[in-house]
């Protein structure tokens, strides 16, 4: 017995096609669709091209943020970058960062020559939730991943209020 002895097959079914399907705006419709999910599929073959997802991210910084009672941490990611690609800045209650990123690759070898080269630029601005000392902010840049630190001001730990959480 083959496999397709088991399936049922309603064959009447099979050959007709539900009336709003047939209406020329949504032939229209699925052909579009089906048009543009074909040029966008080929895109992974092309690793130069802009429209995949690691390019677009090559330039994008994952950022991470925490806080305790004493500062804010901000972790930022940045490989491929040193200390002198990235600028930061403090204004009021905003940290904004910075970067451009400048990478050339080339390889020479006797039957050919390969060059790539990779720019990009990135900006980031962050709302700092709290009041900061903005004389004791501390930036450090280790192996791709740059850490700033902001102490936060005397005032703005001392408005801390525990606030007690009741049952029923």
């Amino acid at each position: 017995m083959a496999w397709k002895d088991l399936i049922t097959w309603n064959k009447k079914k099979q050959h007709q096609i539900q009336p709003e399907l047939q209406h020329p705006v949504a032939t229209l419709h699925r052909e579009v669709d089906r048009l543009f999910d074909d040029f966008f599929r080929g895109f992974d073959r092309f690793p130069s091209l802009p429209f995949r997802e690691e390019r677009l991210a090559e330039f994008s910084p994952k950022i991470n943020v925490s806080e305790n009672d004493k500062e804010i941490e901000v972790t930022v990611e940045v490989p491929g970058m040193d200390q002198n690609d990235v600028d930061i800045s403090l204004r009021e209650d905003v940290l904004t960062i910075k970067g451009e990123k400048k990478q050339e690759k080339e390889e020479k070898d006797k039957d050919y020559y390969h060059v790539e080269r990779s720019y990009g630029s990135f900006y980031r601005s962050l709302q700092i939730p709290c009041e900061v000392d903005q004389d004791k902010v501390n930036a450090a840049f280790k192996k791709g991943v740059l850490k700033i630190t902001l102490p936060k001001s005397t005032k703005a730990q001392e408005n801390v209020r525990k606030i007690e959480v009741k049952g029923e």
